[in-house]
């Protein structure tokens, strides 16, 4: 009997011992999950989340998907890092050392959620709730956690109306006018394509897996021509680079379409059935010659000539816009030049040809759901994000003062202009400032409150895809580490303690998905929410890359389907030239029926005083290893870009003394910032360039956005980033 008992106890013992075994076996089973990338990037790369121990232990490429083919750029290969870099923030915080100084203290979520709705409801009491303005842009761009995610919040609570149009909207006003809400020409059907123009766009740097689209056209015989005002790793790579000077191009444009014309090879019969305003058209475009255009640009004329030859005679050919080609005061009208070369030639008849901008104007988001405008009251003011250092410091809208501020998917001490003025103003110790954040950024650091935001695997999304033509998923694979909460959540439990009783502020993340896409729109065709959760992703029903030709008869999304030249009785966002305040509910004045060439505010040409003073344009393009600000405080990231620079080219280093890998200021009348003097052919004479995303708390003075102008570009209140002057010397 004892042996029995004996047998019987180790008997239990194994067993015991194997379920314990076979728990931590299960414990440590890698998970899989789909993501989506989050940044502000036209790729939206579909990810697959690996998850052991509850902990995200690497981020790879989903190789089933036909556009991102599993490639991830250097920016996010190790996303995994960046949700377990020390630095990021756990709990909420509240400020105990003065504004900028990053002394905080830890408290409860109950405290930091009084103390925001406390100080809101006394500020509404006394000032009214336009006195508080919330200040978000794509640091996410989910539909749930992203750019328009607390939109209903703060449009119930009646709070100033904060006009984000940091990238695209003077290129949409212009591309919508011309074409209407169309997606064009497909990214992947640029297989198809015999010539293929990058006009303003670092592909390489910031639309890789579109580059991956056309070196495989290349290798078929297509030929690349980059349009750029520098040397970029892009047009490096290209067949042919041409380098017009900064703010230039719609005067090559508007060449280029003079000598189609000229040439007569112009697409008569598309032209004919197609297109409105042909007459006007070329009766406004005689003048516009390429030596006329050759005097602005710098360009040959010979060159000018031979682009619109290729451009009507190789078909298809393609052109792929880039942000970069709006941020000048004439963006809107140089946007609007190139969005009619594909029509003049007939490009759109084929699989391959035409014009790409935004392809999310054929995504089935519904955006009135998301944003709420129906609950803005009448009359609430609209400031524009791009000059909110100004309305700090009550330069506009002094009649409301803005007595607190909210931020979150954002960073406006590096990414806005005119950073001096956003600095003294959220000095301000009146201001009271909220941000929902990763890191003590640049930005939180002047905050009074300071809230842990989750990320990536940490909850559940569809990332807004701006650049291609698929939903992508985005999984919640693991709890936020700490107390760290979603954005959404965040938002909830803001509108529980403001008393705010509509049912989209108590919307699961999932109830958010459904309400947020048109399941029932065409483009939406057997693709559900469940079918997203099982694959990750899903390419839209509008046809495929090898037979999507969505304007080969017309069909163009504007009233009477055809392409318009010729626009009448449109509207602009903003009144008056060179306008510098936008006062926000106002018709503002007609568009320019005609495209054209309006010069740069900043200039030789146009500014010849301002150019004694400062006469170096500068050009601030996106950095390859960060995205916008993120990532610019991690040391990995910043040993693949290295430490601020500014490359010049070697003539105006030598009038200047200055010796490559020196030290050098760049300055204007309003800020300046030091960096790495990188002499190279890459820029012309009269040319720097410096890329922007740099952290000012990790800079020696302050960034590139310290000498960049608020100043409003022509069409849609688009920013001027590349419409600056500026000098540089020895730094001392």
């Amino acid at each position: 009997g004892d042996h029995r008992d004996l047998h019987l106890s180790i008997r239990r013992q194994r067993q015991m011992c194997i379920r314990d075994s076979y728990k931590k076996m299960l414990k440590s089973v890698v998970k899989k999950g789909f993501g989506g990338c989050p940044h502000d990037c036209p790729d939206t790369c579909s990810m697959i989340y690996e998850i052991k121990d509850n902990k995200l232990i690497s981020v790879t490429g989903n190789k089933d998907h036909a556009y991102t083919r599993g490639g991830l750029c250097v920016k996010v290969k190790d996303f995994d890092k960046k949700h377990y870099h020390p630095d990021r923030l756990l709990y909420p915080l509240k400020r105990v050392g003065a504004k900028g100084e990053k002394k905080f203290e830890r408290i409860k979520w109950s405290e930091a959620i009084k103390t925001i709705t406390d100080k809101w409801k006394e500020i509404i009491k006394e000032y009214g709730p336009q006195a508080i303005i919330p200040y978000s842009y794509l640091g996410n761009q989910g539909l749930v956690h992203g750019l328009n995610g607390a939109d209903a919040f703060f449009n119930k609570m009646g709070a100033t109306v904060c006009e984000r149009t940091f990238c695209g909207e003077g290129s949409c006003t212009a591309y919508l006018s011309t074409v209407g809400p169309t997606a064009g020409l497909d990214v992947e059907s640029y297989i198809h394509s015999k010539y293929i123009v990058i006009w303003a766009c670092n592909s390489v740097s910031t639309n890789l897996h579109h580059w991956a689209v056309i070196k495989d056209a290349k290798k078929k015989g297509a030929k690349v021509v980059v349009i750029d005002s520098y040397k970029s790793r892009t047009a490096k790579a290209a067949d042919w680079h041409i380098s017009p000077k900064p703010g230039t191009d719609g005067a090559l444009a508007m060449g280029v379409i003079n000598s189609i014309i000229e040439q007569g090879l112009v697409d008569n019969e598309y032209v004919k059935n197609y297109t409105n305003g042909f007459d006007e058209l070329r009766n406004h475009a005689k003048s516009k010659t390429p030596e006329w255009a050759s005097k602005i640009t710098g360009i040959k004329a010979e060159d000018i000539k031979k682009l619109a030859f290729e451009l009507a005679t190789v078909q298809p050919a393609g052109i792929r816009m880039g942000v970069a080609l709006e941020r000048h005061y004439g963006g809107g009208q140089t946007i609007r030049a190139v969005t009619c070369i594909p029509a003049l030639t007939g490009a759109w008849r084929h699989v391959g040809g035409g014009i790409t901008q935004f392809p999310v104007w054929e995504h089935p988001y519904k955006f009135d759901v998301i944003c709420r405008p129906d609950l803005i009251p009448e009359n609430t003011r609209v400031i524009n994000a791009l000059q909110i250092g100004r309305a700090l410091l009550g330069e506009t809208h002094s009649d409301i003062p803005i007595k607190s501020m909210m931020c979150w998917n954002a960073n406006p001490v590096t990414q806005s202009p005119e950073t001096e003025k956003i600095v003294k103003g959220l000095k301000r110790e009146d201001l009271f400032l909220v941000s929902a954040e990763h890191f003590i950024s640049d930005t939180a650091s002047y905050a009074d409150i300071v809230l842990p935001a989750a990320m990536g695997a940490e909850l559940e999304d569809m990332i807004l895809s701006w650049g291609h033509l698929y939903l992508t998923y985005n999984e919640k694979c693991l709890d936020p580490p700490g107390e760290a909460l979603p954005n959404n959540k965040i938002f909830q439990k803001l509108a529980e303690s403001m008393g705010y009783k509509e049912e989209q502020f108590k919307w699961s993340d999932s109830e958010c998905l459904e309400n947020y896409v048109d399941w029932s729109a065409p483009a939406s065709k057997g693709i559900t929410l469940d079918y997203l959760r099982k694959n990750g992703y899903a390419r839209l029903n509008v046809g495929t890359k090898d037979d999507r030709c969505p304007h080969k008869e017309g069909n163009f999304a504007t009233e009477d389907g055809k392409c318009n030249f010729i626009i009448k009785n449109a509207k602009n966002f903003v009144a008056g030239p060179f306008r510098q305040m936008y006062e926000g509910n106002q018709p503002g004045e007609p568009l320019p029926e005609l495209p054209d060439y309006v010069p740069p505010a900043e200039s030789p040409n146009t500014n010849p005083e301002l150019a004694k003073k400062y006469p170096l344009n500068i050009i601030s393009p996106k950095s390859h290893a960060f995205l916008n600000s993120q990532y610019a405080n991690m040391d990995s990231k910043m040993k693949v870009q290295g430490e601020q620079f500014v490359i010049i080219n070697k003539i105006d280093a030598n009038t200047r003394g200055i010796e490559d890998g020196e030290n050098v200021k760049v300055y204007n009348d309003r800020g300046d910032f030091h960096g790495n003097a990188r002499i190279s052919e890459d820029v012309a004479p009269g040319i720097v360039v410096a890329t922007l995303g740099y952290w000012r708390q990790k800079s020696k003075t302050g960034t590139v956005n310290s000498i960049s102008s608020g100043l409003l570009a022509d069409m849609g209140n688009a920013p001027t980033f590349s419409d600056n002057l500026v000098e540089v010397e020895k730094a001392s």
